[in-house]
This record gives C-alpha cells, sequence and structure tokens, in this order.
C-alpha cells in the first residue's frame, strides 16, 4: 500500500467513472481495519504517523471516490486537468441564463404560496439535469483524445454549478422544517 497511488489503486477498484459503491465501501472498512492508527500505537513515532497519513489519505479518497462530482474531477486531474480552482474557464452562455433563473427561483422558493412544492420541484428538476451532465460526462471521459477531455470539463464545471444549487436548495429545505 502506498499513498503514492492514486486513490483508485490504493482502493484496487478500477479507475472509471462508474463505480461499484457497496464495493467502494466494503473496501474502505478493510482498509480502515488494516491502517487503524490504534493497530500501530506500540510502534515507533515515525511508523505511528505513517499510519495517521495512510489513514487521512484513505478518508480523503473514499469521500472523493463516493461523490460523483468528486470523482469526476479526480478522474479529469489524473488526465491532467484541474477543475477545481478554474475561475476563468468558459462555460455555455445559455447554461448560466439556465443557471441565473434557477438561483432567483430557488432564492424566491421561501416566499413562494407552497416552499415545499417549489424547492421540491426545483430539487427535482436540478437533479435531473445532473444525471444529464453524468451522462455527458461518461460518454466523454470514455472517448480517447483531447476534444474529449475538454468536453468531460465542461460536463464538470457546469455538474459544479449544479451541486451548489442542490446544496443551497437543501439548506432552504432544511430552514423551513
Amino acid at each position: 500500500m502506498d499513498i503514492k497511488q492514486n486513490y483508485f489503486e490504493f482502493y484496487g477498484l478500477p479507475e472509471a467513472f462508474d463505480l461499484d459503491l457497496g464495493q467502494l465501501a466494503d473496501r474502505h472498512l478493510e482498509l480502515q481495519k488494516q491502517l487503524h492508527p490504534d493497530r500501530f500505537a506500540h510502534l515507533s513515532d515515525q511508523e505511528r504517523r505513517l499510519s495517521a497519513q495512510y489513514t487521512a489519505y484513505l478518508n480523503e479518497g473514499y469521500a472523493t471516490l463516493r461523490s460523483p462530482l468528486l470523482r469526476a474531477q479526480y478522474l479529469l486531474k489524473l488526465r491532467g486537468i484541474d477543475t477545481h480552482n478554474e475561475s476563468s474557464a468558459p462555460v455555455d452562455p445559455a447554461f448560466l441564463m439556465q443557471q441565473m433563473e434557477l438561483r432567483e427561483r430557488v432564492e424566491e422558493a421561501p416566499s413562494h404560496a407552497d416552499p415545499d412544492s417549489e424547492l421540491e420541484a426545483l430539487a427535482e428538476e436540478v437533479s435531473n439535469a445532473m444525471e444529464q451532465l453524468r451522462l455527458e460526462f461518461r460518454r466523454e471521459i470514455s472517448q480517447p483524445g483531447e476534444t474529449s477531455l475538454q468536453g468531460a470539463a465542461a460536463a464538470v464545471r457546469k455538474m459544479q454549478f449544479l451541486d451548489k444549487l442542490s446544496r443551497e436548495i437543501e439548506r432552504l429545505e432544511d430552514e423551513l422544517y
């Protein structure tokens, strides 16, 4: 086991967008047991620190691979594209307009005649759009070439917008209850 491996290698899983999340969870538990710092309590300081590093890497990897958006970003990062720190990357203007309209609806939802129904409808709309982008990402990432990688990156950028919007909807739903 080596923290120089990518997360897929570390977990012994195929480097792919579609993962068996049950297999990921099972593998996580196995590795957690193997690497738990308590198993290294009687060893040297260096070995205990190494165990803590492995555990941190394990948990970071699990969080990344479990989330479709983070997994997509990670797959792109492995191919040399970092979508985490892009602020000047172009995004489709029609998509941006759609996002502005959705954001307005989210902001107005608490004062809507039926806020619960409005937030539920918005959540479903965002979920459907996210699924379409996941399909687009799968298609693009599976194709060879720079153009396909750029298409996959464009899908991920849009997914980031929708993910943020989805979290805002969830926050508002929590506030209503």
